[in-house]
This record gives C-alpha cells, structure tokens and sequence, in this order.
C-alpha cells in the first residue's frame, strides 16, 4: 500500500509545533479551511445519497447509529473505573470518542482515491448521524442522578454548530442537485479537496503537537486509552460493515468513522453542557494522542482489517 501524502502535511505541521517554529496559519485561513471541507463533503455525500432511494438506507442507518451508542457506554466505564476519572471528566471524554472527526474520515476518503477503492457514496449522512446520539449520552452519563441539564442550548449546538450545520446543508445541496446539476461546482469542491486537505492538515499537526504535553501530564492510561480504544471501535464497524453487506471501502469508511474521535463539535457541546469537565483531557487525549494514531497507524490498519474480514470472513 502506497503512502498517503497528505499524511505528511500533519507532520510537518506536528514537527514544527515541536521546534517551536513561528509557521502559524492565520485564523481566517484555518476558518476557511474548514468550511469548503465540511461543505465539500457534505456535497460529494448529497450527490452520492441522490442515487438510492432514501428509504433503502433507513434500516442500516438505525443500526449503524445503535452500534456507533455503544462506543461511548463502553469508555466511560473504562475511563471511570479503571481510569479513577470523575464522572465529568469520563463522560466528556466518552462523548469525544463516541463522536466523529471530519477531517479523519477526510484522510480515510482520500487514501480510498489512492488506492482505487469505490465506497458507499451515503456514508456521508453516517457522519452527520453518529455526532448526536454519542453527545447526548456523554451528558446524560455525566448528569446521571444530579440533574441540571441544559437541553435547549445543548441541543441548539449539536444541530446548529457549524459542523453539523455545514454537513447537513452540503448534503442537502448535492441531493437536490444530483450529478449533472453539481457540474459546475466540480472544480472547485472535488478537485482542489486533497490540496485544501493537505493545508488543514498542516495546521492541526500545530495544534496537535501543543496538545501532548497536556495528555503527558495525565498519565500513561488515557494514552494507552487514546490508542486502544480507536482500535476497538474500528472493530466494531468492520464487524458492521461486513454484516450489512457494505464494500471493502464502505466497511473501511465506517470503521474510521467509530474509530475517529471528535475535536470540533464535542468540545463546544461539552463546554456548555458539562463546564466542569476539564477540556485538556478530552482534547488532549483526541486531538493529541488519537488523531495522530489515526492518521500514521490506524487508517492503514482500519483498511487491512476491511480486506481481511471482506477476504477470509464466513
């Protein structure tokens, strides 16, 4: 398997943060950034989903967004009980790992192009689905026998954050306009996808790289943590994606997806709705630990255990 290049703009950015160059990418840059890749996928998954029939979906989707709730109910006790975490901070960091990364199923798309493998267009809507459910079960772990949750802005920034909002607005442009209609937007959005990606990706290895001495100063568990859990998640939508019938590169995509952890949507939503929790942990643990993981070691993992179970599974 050839090597994703794109990957090696997350080093630099990660190489530079450690020798503290000045390289810094300005603010509205990085915001511009990250709106045409929220927008381009949400197209490219709207063009894709504008070909089968919606209720075809309906079924793999409830499953899909069933198992993807485990993942969270499955940290937190780990976090919480062999962890010694409190309950705050276990259940903020559960909703980071039950939530998904855009920019990790973003490398996941691109290394799919490389290696020449088609996938399930749709697997798009899965990203807009698996964000909810894992943000309101971190909040109800967190406010279990305490009450005090504040629904109405919690779910104010689930559904109308920029992530979500981008992705469900992209998709319902490229549904309603379909292959031939999205034409004249091809040039811009899909070609030039892996050249912004790249440039994104430079500026999280900066970040990234800030946020390591914060997860260091928590103990060798939450980056054993930060690393096993995304391989046991990614398990659990091979396993998913296999038994539904999806593609090699479709299983691949929704392993990454359960494997991804979130570090734009849930650290907003975990802010309002559990403020006592402390943000260097989950951050720290998702951004600094398990991105990078993703990005170097597990995706190629990820699509070896997609080939392997599509290959040798009964």
């Amino acid at each position: 398997m050839s090597f994703e290049p794109v990957v090696l703009f997350f080093l630099l950015g990660v190489i530079a943060g450690l020798l503290r160059s000045d390289l810094k990418i300005p603010g509205s840059i990085y915001e511009a950034l990250s709106i045409f890749i929220l927008l381009a996928i949400g197209l490219k998954g709207g063009v894709e989903l504008s070909k089968y029939p919606v209720g075809d979906l309906l079924l793999d989707g409830v499953i899909i967004v069933l198992v993807g709730a485990l993942i969270p109910l499955v940290a937190f006790p780990v976090l919480r009980y062999l962890g010694c975490m409190n309950r705050a901070d276990s259940a903020s960091i559960a909703a980071h790992y039950g939530s998904v990364s855009v920019v990790t199923f973003s490398v996941g798309i691109a290394l799919l192009g490389q290696e020449a493998l088609q996938f399930e267009g749709y697997m798009i809507v899965f990203l807009v689905l698996l964000e909810i459910p894992a943000l309101v079960i971190g909040v109800i772990l967190a406010r279990h026998g305490q009450g005090g949750i504040r629904w109405g802005r919690l779910l104010h920034e689930v559904f109308f954050g920029k992530s979500i909002y981008l992705l469900v607005g992209g998709l319902l442009i490229g549904w309603a306009a379909g292959s031939e209609g999205i034409k004249p937007l091809d040039n811009l959005f899909f070609d030039l996808f892996k050249g912004v990606l790249a440039l994104f990706l430079l500026e999280m290895g900066l970040v990234a790289s800030s946020r390591i001495a914060e997860l260091r100063a928590y103990g060798v568990f939450l980056i054993l943590f930060a690393m096993g859990m995304p391989l046991f998640s990614a398990a659990l939508g091979i396993i998913t994606g296999w038994s539904l019938g999806l593609s090699v590169g479709g299983s691949f995509l929704l392993a990454t997806l359960y494997a991804s952890a979130s570090y734009i949507a849930a650290p907003a939503a975990m802010r309002i709705a559990v403020p006592e929790a402390n943000p260097a942990l989950s951050i720290g643990a998702s951004l600094g630990m398990t991105f990078p993981f993703n990005i170097f070691l597990g995706i190629p993992i990820y699509l070896w255990m997609a080939q392997w179970i599509h290959t040798y599974g009964a």
